[in-house]
């Protein structure tokens, strides 16, 4: 294909590296030098352009913007018939994204994680499942929503990444603190926590782990008396 990205941030960046082995010629836009410059210089099927260049080069579009000021970078470029986008805006819906690109349209929306950029990453989206499916779908996992209602509950869950994050993070320093390789704890336990998710549903997992005064059950049953069930759900509710 004959792919342009508007807007090359960290996460536009990692969308393109995890395609761009793939044969496609590949256009990407001066915004945020950095990435795009690294992207030019790792692969040869990677070129540099203005938002026009990007939008002249291209029949499938990335775009990777900040919902707030699309309006301003889209605005004064001439798209044409036949063209189709992918939106990456979280703040913006399908319907918002495809008013900014006409006579274009924005078949799709999706919301890479950085893992994206090496594969074996979830991916929610909405609209075209067939041309996510067709780019993207061969090392990442497509989970299709049905609407823009869904795709914003999908967003606020999504934000559950973070603070497992925290929580792993903060487990691996108390662990530092005991053993002798900090570096080593803290690779074990992400490792425990991204096998042991990959391949088990929650609710077996939370069971197999539930062997009566066992550390898991234990740790378990004193964090939620702590609350964190309840701060949970608040956090999520207050943002939905």
């Amino acid at each position: 294909m004959r792919i342009g990205v508007i807007g090359c941030g960290t996460i536009a960046r990692a969308a393109v590296e995890g395609i761009a082995e793939d044969g496609h010629d590949i256009t990407v836009s001066e915004r945020s030098v950095h990435h795009s410059s690294s992207l030019a210089e790792a692969h040869g099927n990677v070129q540099i352009a203005d938002n026009q260049g990007v939008v002249d080069a291209s029949d499938v579009l990335f775009l990777g913007l900040m919902a707030e000021v699309a309006p301003d970078v889209l605005g004064p470029l001439a798209f044409r018939e036949g063209q189709v986008a992918i939106s990456f805006m979280a703040g913006a819906s399908l319907e918002e994204a495809d008013a900014l690109v006409r006579p274009a349209r924005v078949v799709a929306q999706m919301m890479p994680f950085p893992g994206i950029a090496r594969g074996g990453t979830p991916i929610m989206m909405c609209g075209d499942t067939k041309i996510v499916t067709e780019i993207f779908g061969a090392r990442n996992s497509i989970y299709p929503v049905r609407d823009a209602d869904e795709m914003a509950a999908y967003l606020c869950a999504q934000a559950v990444l973070s603070p497992v994050a925290r929580m792993v993070s903060d487990a691996a320093v108390w662990l530092g603190e005991r053993v002798a390789d900090e570096t080593q704890g803290e690779a074990f336990l992400r490792e425990l926590v991204a096998s042991n998710l990959s391949t088990t549903a929650c609710g077996p997992l939370i069971e197999a782990l539930n062997t009566p005064d066992g550390f898991n059950q234990r740790l378990r049953l004193h964090m939620e008396a702590q609350g964190m069930t309840k701060a949970l759900r608040d956090g999520l509710s207050k943002m939905a």
